[in-house]
């Protein structure tokens, strides 16, 4: 049985995501089962599509509806998340996956879509085989504490502000 560990992708530059998808990628090719969760995103990016399509060992679930990021979250977005959060708690639990990615997660901290004690409950809940992801931006202090691993995506230069929107298959 491999050790899991937690790791935490988070900061303002362009990446956790992917970082987290190439993950499931390299996982799922090595036959381990991977779950994913997003959290704050309900739109069919092409990532989901992609690995709805081509990728049967990673099963997706999404918790959120339209991004409210411009705006504040509605009683509605608080239901799917903590609702979300509690699915994921049973996924680490079901003796089902190898991997379990709480994507956005620390976003929905911030937001206050459900709190860092109930997330770090999660956290702490994780058998020893289970490798746990969780991304996003503005990751709370105690979750780094509580990682194993923290990696900080670092904004040097980005097109978006020249107004380069996102692009499908890139950014979307």
């Amino acid at each position: 049985m491999m050790q899991g560990y937690i790791q935490v992708y988070t900061g303002d530059g362009k990446g956790k995501t992917t970082a987290a998808l190439g993950l499931a990628l390299r996982a799922a090719g090595a036959g381990l089962k991977v779950f994913i969760g997003q959290f704050a995103k309900g739109m069919e990016y092409s990532e989901i599509k992609a690995i709805r399509q081509y990728l049967p060992g990673i099963e997706v679930k999404q918790y959120g509806r339209k991004c409210f990021i411009y705006s504040q979250p509605e009683p509605e977005d608080i239901r799917l998340a903590q609702k979300g959060l509690a699915e994921i708690k049973e996924c680490i639990n079901s003796k089902k996956y190898d991997v379990v990615i709480l994507d956005e997660a620390n976003i929905a901290v911030h937001f206050k879509l459900f709190s860092i004690e109930d997330l770090l409950k999660v956290v702490q809940s994780k058998p020893p085989n289970v490798e746990l992801i969780i991304t996003g931006r503005n990751a709370h202090p105690e979750l780094i504490k509580a990682a194993d691993l923290v990696t900080e995506m670092l904004e040097i230069k980005h097109y978006y502000h020249q107004g380069v929107a996102a692009r499908k298959g890139i950014e979307s």
